[in-house]
């Protein structure tokens, strides 16, 4: 049996129970080896034998796990964050449908909920955004014309980029297109909830100078969009005079 499991966005603790249960009973661990934390393989049992998937293929990943499943092992296929989203994990899923080898996915913590409690803000406030869009700048892996960044700005919803802070000014470029501004609150966390985390806040107007000036060049979050500062209205949740399923509103 192969189980995708996510290990959250850096901090061991963030990964969930049945994902560390499962690296608990795991025979192989095979792990994305460029951003998991390696503190995740001493979660391991005695005799778990480790690939590094950052020195593999595609087609040496499937051997390993095809080989382990035929010696009757458990395998763990750890990615980092939320395998769903830029995981690569469909894929490796499709080779093992093909292959009629049984798998599930284990859901993760992803870095875009990391980087926004770091922050820390709501990215879903009454009167300011009730949408969260999530995308990348174009760069090896092309993005969609109608996905580009300043045609998702013009919906001004609540943003979080990932793999796009190598190119600073065209992520800044393609957003004050799309929103007609400068004026624009932009943050990027540098590797949320690890212990290097680092937290750089501006606007599209200096945020590229600042990132150059913080040294970061890979391995952040990139957010923007009114949520990140200004006024909000209060949710109906708790307004006292708001009538629900389980209070009556007074």
């Amino acid at each position: 049996m192969i189980y995708f499991v996510g290990a959250g966005p850096g901090d061991v603790d963030l990964i969930t129970v049945k994902g560390l249960k499962k690296l608990q009973e795991a025979d192989v661990i095979i792990y994305a080896g460029s951003l998991v934390s390696e503190e995740h393989l001493q979660a391991a049992k005695e005799g778990c034998s480790f690939y590094n998937s950052a020195k593999m293929h595609l087609d040496e990943v499937i051997q390993v796990m095809k080989e382990a499943v035929q010696d009757e092992k458990l395998v763990v296929r750890l990615h980092t964050g939320d395998p769903t989203i830029y995981g690569a994990i469909q894929e490796q899923m499709d080779r093992l449908i093909e292959l009629a080898i049984p798998f599930e996915v284990i859901p993760g913590v992803s870095s875009f909920t990391a980087a926004a409690a770091a922050l820390p803000r709501e990215f879903t406030l009454p009167g300011v955004s009730q949408t969260v869009i999530l995308t990348r700048i174009a760069g090896r892996t092309q993005v969609p014309e109608k996905e580009k960044l300043g045609e998702l700005a013009k919906h001004r919803a609540s943003m979080a980029i990932f793999l796009s802070v190598q190119d600073m000014a065209g992520v800044v470029e393609e957003l004050r297109e799309g929103y007609g501004s400068w004026d624009i609150p932009i943050a990027v966390v540098y590797r949320a909830s690890w212990p290097d985390q680092r937290i750089v806040r501006g606007n599209l107007a200096d945020i590229v100078d600042k990132v150059a000036a913080a040294g970061i060049r890979k391995q952040a979050q990139i957010l923007v969009g009114d949520f990140l500062e200004g006024d909000y209205q209060l949710s109906k949740l708790y307004d006292k005079s708001f009538t629900t399923e389980y209070r009556e509103g007074i």
